[in-house]
């Protein structure tokens, strides 16, 4: 049997050195590599010529986001030289881990009903601030059969081309709403215990984390809009985990101190929470951010529902 075609589809804005190391994890790897920009002013698109990659910029009349970005990516590879077999989505400020190519190829090759697979993204530089931190604690998850995909992920063309690729209109969380299609198609998705992929978060502020969980939160709104009555049920315990944390309960506190300051302790049960989260494993660190994030997450529902039923003009939330 012939080695299958790959193909990687890198996508950035202004991503700088990261996009030169994300191209250069490629070189020799891959049969074509497309780098599609977003608007860079950074000089991005000539370090992405410079490597060899393929060229697409996106016309920046109509809304940025990552999967007009992705789509466009595979336009290009289907409309100019033939399409793969294989392609390897990657974020711009990630790059391969060695090995990772070879390891996803020979799964995908194996179990023919896999759509799509990966592996643990991890942060470069965990250390460098508490925000790092933060977020390479958030690329664990569960190896084996899962619901969907991260944003690196190595898909079958076949399959990507079967449900019609990514969702244009969908702003956060795009990777799981095309992989529910796909298991809806009767394909599975699959996660490797494996190095995937470094990324550079580059987080520095607390503001930055703020508008990254306002954005999951919205993301939660927009997937509950979708997929949320049964089966899929998709986010629909994450939002009202978010709702409940992060609005109901401190309302309820503040609002019945008006009667009683004894109305303050229902406070008490957010480091009581915390403490649970740590005894089913999560790290005080982790622990901590889940909590305070829920207030965040819930501005991001709040958000997405005022603009679903207002229609008012989407924007994308960009934390960087």
């Amino acid at each position: 049997m012939s080695r299958p075609k790959l193909a990687a589809i890198a996508i950035g804005r202004n991503e700088g050195e990261r996009l030169v190391r994300c191209l250069a994890s490629f070189q020799g790897r891959v049969d074509r590599l497309v780098y599609v920009d977003s608007g860079s002013t950074d000089g991005s698109v000539g370090a992405a010529v410079s490597a060899g990659a393929e060229i697409v910029e996106l016309d920046p009349s109509t809304l940025f986001t990552v999967s007009r970005a992705r789509n466009a990516g595979f336009r290009q590879l289907a409309e100019t030289g033939g399409k793969p077999d294989l392609i390897q989505f990657v974020d711009g400020d990630c790059e391969i881990r060695d090995g990772w190519l070879e390891m996803a190829t020979d799964f995908l090759v194996a179990h023919p009903d896999v759509a799509a697979v990966s592996g643990r993204r991890r942060e470069r530089y965990p250390e460098a601030t508490l925000w790092n931190r933060v977020i390479d604690g958030e690329w664990a998850a569960p190896v084996g059969e899962a619901k969907a995909c991260a944003g690196d992920a190595m898909i079958r063309t076949a399959a990507f081309e079967e449900v019609g690729g990514f969702d244009p209109d969908t702003i956060v969380g795009e990777e799981a709403e095309m992989c529910i299609r796909m298991r809806r198609a009767g394909w599975r998705i699959w996660r490797l215990d494996a190095e995937m992929t470094l990324h550079d978060v580059a987080m520095t502020k607390f503001s930055q984390w703020w508008r990254r969980t306002r954005r999951v939160g919205y993301g939660y709104g927009e997937a509950v809009a979708l997929y949320g009555a049964p089966p899929e049920r998709h986010k629909v315990s994450e939002t009202r985990r978010a709702l409940m944390w992060g609005i109901a309960l401190p309302a309820m506190a503040l609002i019945g101190a008006l009667i009683t300051p004894w109305a303050l302790l229902v406070l008490l049960t957010l480091p009581a929470q915390m403490i649970r989260l740590m005894r089913m494993g999560e790290t005080r660190l982790r622990a901590t951010f889940l909590i305070l994030g829920k207030l965040p997450e819930a501005l991001g529902i709040i958000e997405f529902w005022y603009k679903h039923w207002t229609s008012t003009e989407r924007r994308r939330i960009d934390y960087k």
